[in-house]
């Protein structure tokens, strides 16, 4: 079985190979890259068994007792960079207590560069190698910590999210060694092991180095997100994040409910005035000042969206939705990059048990997050929200206890598509996949963009390799052969093609 499923993956493979060379027939591709796709192709088995071995680590990274796992990861990644002839330095980023009072080291840093060149502009590539935690039983149709395909598809925990594209990068690298040709940048490599739980002292890292491992570098690249489509896209742009606990705290115990219920302020009840006051069954966020904060859209920008491939009923289909809040693909695209929205994630308390339990809880906290957009700013939102629940409480003249927490405040990010960075991506993915990228946004945080462009000052750019359909974070993560060879050929393209730009 196993046999004949290698046997179709590699014919499905091969299938969009040769969809794709008929499409090249008309394109013209710099000589140069010719030899190093073959040399992609002739060792895809290959690239597909590392990723495999990579998979099988579990670095999780949310639970401290797999910190070992997480180190093993980043020390695997050091061999590799090692044997490709890059200088590595496992950079220190401290230490976490533990609620035991215990302190434990970080994961380090990998800090990684390979042989300079002055007259070459110099590429720093982002990546990290921890994972969200993933069990069979979570409802994984494949064992998530063993790489296995199935019809192309290359299913396992970090497939996507991010161990395939950083060892497309590291691929992109080798081709140009095995070939015997100049890598035509500079590479520098930082690579991290914390980044699914908030990247804990990577900021002061990169604010650390700033004056000396930074200071030559040129370009930043990210390749920690996805397509919108099926259609290859550059990203630029991703929205903050503020989130929020609200905890209502009434009675020193909890009550019974027939003794008491009706006779007493209820926390509960205070606090789904508070949550059903934040937003409109149209989506639209009733606190004051956070819609007015808004950027304002200009036409450039309009025409942006019109161009995405964007398939609303496929979206249903995967979703199972039978409708959005909004009626077209400019709407819905805009609604989740450009403007802000408010999700809310669940409420806390005394009241888990299953089965009637008829308890008043005393203390109930409700959790929310407003993913920003720019203009706005996390301190300004912060007083917003406490204003605004402040106000709504206070109407309520309950004389529970009120407390509001902002526990995230991450700024958006957006580049500018004038960027050089941004044109030799275009021209490096058509090159790869004979299209002209869509121009996206992420409608998710991700704060390492925003950390790098206003400590570095330099240009940064995302430049994704995974589908629209690769489950990162959920269960039955996968990347695509497809994808993950033709990612590493879009990788060593973009190379050749930063090195075009005038500097």
């Amino acid at each position: 079985v196993k046999g004949k499923q290698h046997s179709y993956s590699s014919l499905l493979f091969s299938f969009h190979l040769v969809r794709f060379m008929m499409q090249m027939a008309c394109e013209v591709t710099p000589s140069v890259l010719d030899p190093l796709f073959q040399y992609i192709d002739g060792n895809q088995d290959k690239y597909v068994q590392r990723l495999k071995k990579w998979v099988a680590i579990e670095s999780e990274s949310s639970n401290s007792q797999s910190w070992k796992e997480v180190e093993k990861m980043l020390n695997v990644t050091a061999g590799q960079i090692r044997d490709l002839g890059g200088s590595v330095e496992l950079a220190s980023v401290g230490s976490q207590e533990m609620p035991s009072g215990e302190s434990i080291p970080l994961p380090p840093v990998i800090l990684a560069e390979f042989k300079k060149d002055p007259t070459k502009p110099t590429l720093c590539v982002y990546g990290h190698v921890d994972v969200q935690p993933a069990k069979k039983e979570d409802g994984w149709v494949t064992d998530p910590y063993n790489l296995t395909e199935v019809n192309g598809n290359l299913y396992g925990r970090g497939a996507t999210d991010n161990k395939g594209p950083v060892l497309a990068w590291l691929h992109a690298v080798e081709t140009y060694q095995a070939l015997k040709q100049e890598i035509p940048v500079n590479i520098k490599f930082i690579i991290e092991g914390m980044e699914e739980v908030g990247s804990d002292g990577l900021e002061t890292l990169i604010r650390q180095r700033n004056e000396s491992f930074f200071s030559d570098v040129d370009y930043i690249v990210i390749s920690d997100n996805v397509w919108v489509s099926r259609k290859p896209a550059l990203t630029y742009g991703t929205r903050g994040n503020c989130y929020f606990c609200v905890e209502v705290e009434g009675p020193k115990l909890d009550l019974h409910s027939g003794v008491f219920g009706g006779s007493v302020h209820e926390p509960m009840t205070d606090l789904i005035a508070l949550l059903g006051s934040l937003i409109e069954p149209s989506g639209r966020i009733l606190i004051p000042g956070i819609n007015e904060a808004v950027a304002s859209l200009t036409e450039e920008e309009k025409k942006l969206y019109k161009g995405i491939e964007f398939d609303l009923e496929e979206q249903k289909k995967d979703m199972g939705i039978p409708r959005f809040l909004h009626d077209s693909k400019e709407e819905i695209l805009m609604s989740r990059w450009r403007y802000p929205s408010l999700s809310i994630h669940g409420i806390e308390g005394d009241f888990s048990d299953p089965g009637l339990k008829t308890v008043i809880p005393r203390k109930v906290i409700g959790k929310f997050s407003i993913r920003q957009v720019p203009n706005m700013d996390p301190p300004v939102v912060e007083r917003q929200v406490k204003e605004y629940l402040q106000g709504i409480f206070d109407k309520h003249k309950s004389p529970n206890k009120l407390k509001i927490t902002m526990i995230v405040g991450a700024r958006p990010w957006v580049a500018d598509l004038m960027d050089p960075q941004y044109v030799a991506g275009r021209r490096a993915i058509k090159t790869v996949f004979r299209v002209d990228p869509d121009m996206i946004r992420e409608g998710s945080t991700i704060p390492i963009a925003q950390t790098f462009q206003e400590v570095t000052g330099k240009s940064v750019m995302m430049l994704p390799i995974g589908g629209n359909d690769d489950a990162e974070h959920s269960q039955n993560e996968k990347i695509s052969r497809f994808n993950y060879i033709q990612g590493t050929k879009l990788f060593a393209a973009y190379f050749y093609e930063l090195s075009q730009l005038k500097h």
